[in-house]
């Protein structure tokens, strides 16, 4: 698996063909090459900041001898009106980047400021946030980076670092009993240090996790449980296995389940319903 840098890297170079292309003749065809400028991002909504530190990196790669300064950091409350960096370089850099930092920081900021508002509603209770794989495609990781900012936790990045057996894995496999017996197999087989999750859609599938998953699986989905139905649940489950419920869980809703006991709350909305903030990158003219 490669580092963070490593992808973000990735992410940098396909985004910055994406957008330049040939070239970006409005800045070549007006602004010396030699020309060197000062750009701040200003901030223009409230929330919770996030991608200073991968702003940073998009205008070293360009650009190594580029002066950053920091303002403000990834996590922070940020207002309206406020500054959250500077930086010093060529104004054709500066330029270049302009729209791949803001992209990214935009969105960023709006998933941790979400994430943020879930895991406020979540003090004072044993329950953790989860986020999930319904992410943009080829952007997943900075929007799992801007969940933790936020106060989130990452669930599995993909289908590759934990095996998670849904309904239609059940359902193809004849059963939670097959299901459960074949990934667990796979697993020793293969010789694999993977964990197993499986997801339930009743108090039945759970008993039969129960009945079958003991050393074989660490945690158990219920998915569209109601409270009442997972605090059932987890008696039946009697902390053998780690617990997480999902399924249109919101805002509103999130600390009734929370209530329950019940180990993880996982939420897909945290990025595919999460709004950009808006922020901008404004030249500085002395």
């Amino acid at each position: 698996m490669k580092s963070f840098d490593e992808q973000l890297q990735h992410l940098v170079t396909e985004g910055l063909l994406e957008d330049v292309g040939s070239g970006d003749h409005s800045t070549l065809s007006c602004i010396p090459s030699t020309q060197k400028g000062n750009a701040v991002l200003k901030i223009k909504q409230d929330g919770i900041l996030a991608g200073v530190a991968v702003a940073e990196k998009i205008f070293h790669f360009v650009q190594p001898s580029a002066i950053f300064t920091k303002i403000k950091n990834d996590g922070d409350t940020m207002f309206l009106g406020e500054n959250a960096f500077e930086i010093s370089a060529s104004i054709h850099t500066i330029l270049k980047c302009e729209r791949l930092v803001l992209n990214c920081m935009q969105r960023m900021s709006g998933i941790a400021t979400l994430a943020h508002l879930f895991t406020k509603k979540l003090e004072g209770y044993h329950t953790k946030l989860l986020d999930t794989r319904k992410t943009t495609p080829n952007f997943r990781l900075l929007e799992k980076e801007a969940v933790k900012i936020g106060g989130g936790i990452n669930h599995r990045f993909g289908l590759y670092d934990m095996i998670m057996l849904k309904d239609n894995h059940i359902d193809y496999a004849g059963g939670i009993e097959n299901a459960i017996n074949n990934a667990f197999n796979y697993v020793q087989t293969n010789q694999l240090n993977l964990k197993i999750e499986v997801e339930t859609r009743s108090i039945d599938d759970v008993k039969k996790v129960c009945a079958v998953g003991k050393g074989k699986i660490f945690r158990v989905m219920l998915d569209n449980f109601s409270p009442e139905e997972i605090t059932e649940a987890l008696k039946i489950i009697d902390k053998n296995f780690e617990t997480e419920a999902s399924g249109g869980i919101n805002l509103n809703t999130i600390e009734s389940f929370a209530a329950t006991g019940v180990d993880y709350i996982s939420v897909g909305g945290l990025i595919h319903q999460a709004q950009s903030v808006d922020l901008s990158l404004k030249a500085v003219i002395v």
